[in-house]
């Protein structure tokens, strides 16, 4: 089995602790089709599990034999359970890649919409929201007051939505006004205005290279390679964590740093600031 059907078997099995949903609505939250969903539910069967129904024909594992109760108390959480423990992830100090691997995880798990106003500052929720209903309805969406660095403009933009990046602090957009494929920070959007307009450019949504100084490009363009003292070290791996994967040790007092780069101004910028 591959990984993506691998997860969404673990996540289909997460969801029917207490599901309500009905064969349909699983299908959807999963991205699959009803035929599919049933399957799912007959290897359950195989293995041990028992599927049983509610009303209108709502799957829903039993656990009145216990044989669920770990899987439940060790693996789901109540909304009100997520909010603490997003909480508790959210106090580790700096943005490291043990922070930012918790949260994507709790996601992955679930993909609950309120879980991604966990992930993103409350004030982006509602952002968040729109566009991941936009992206699975395949429809376009305006970003009201777009602030750009690039341009130096505030403006409204109309575009393909099509995929977050981790923790949803970027979104992946196709804008037909340029014919290109753009990353868009959450945090530089006003609002987000639905639309019924269904996505046209959809074979043309592409996803470029991110380097660990988070500039993207469809390519790369070259390789760097900076010997660092103890302070650039510290201040790397503070401001950039991915950057560590890429770190080698001369001795206590001095380190290599070697990566592909999707563009100069990144690592131009750390340099410029040591």
């Amino acid at each position: 089995m591959d990984q993506p059907k691998f997860e969404r078997l673990i996540r289909l099995l997460l969801l029917l602790i207490g599901n309500r949903r009905t064969t349909s609505e699983l299908a959807a939250v999963l991205n699959c089709n009803s035929r599919t969903i049933q399957r799912y539910l007959d290897t359950f069967r195989s293995v041990g599990f028992v599927v049983e129904y509610r009303a209108k024909g709502i799957p829903f594992l039993s656990t009145n034999d216990g044989r669920l109760k770990d899987i439940s108390d060790l693996v789901h959480f109540s909304p009100e359970e997520a909010f603490i423990l997003h909480r508790a992830i959210d106090s580790i100090d700096d943005d490291t890649i043990l922070k930012q691997n918790l949260k994507r995880k709790l996601y992955s798990l679930y993909n609950y919409p309120w879980l991604a106003e966990l992930i993103v500052k409350p004030e982006q929720g509602k952002n968040v929201q729109k566009l991941i209903e936009a992206i699975e309805e395949k429809n376009c969406v305006k970003l009201i007051n777009y602030r750009s660095s690039h341009t130096n403009k505030v403006s409204d933009r109309e575009v393909e939505p099509y995929k977050f990046t981790t923790n949803y602090q970027q979104i992946w957009c196709y804008e037909p006004a340029d014919n290109k494929c753009k990353l868009f920070k959450i945090s530089r959007i006003g609002k987000v205005e639905l639309s019924d307009k269904p996505w046209q450019f959809e074979n043309l949504h592409r996803e470029s290279y991110i380097d660990v100084f988070r500039i993207s490009n469809f390519d790369y363009i070259g390789e760097v390679e900076i010997i660092l003292n103890v302070r650039a070290y510290n201040l790397l791996i503070e401001e950039y964590p991915l950057a560590e994967n890429y770190i080698t040790p001369v001795d206590h007092n001095s380190f290599i740093f070697k990566t592909k780069v999707c563009s100069y101004e990144g690592v131009g910028r750390f340099v410029m600031g040591l």
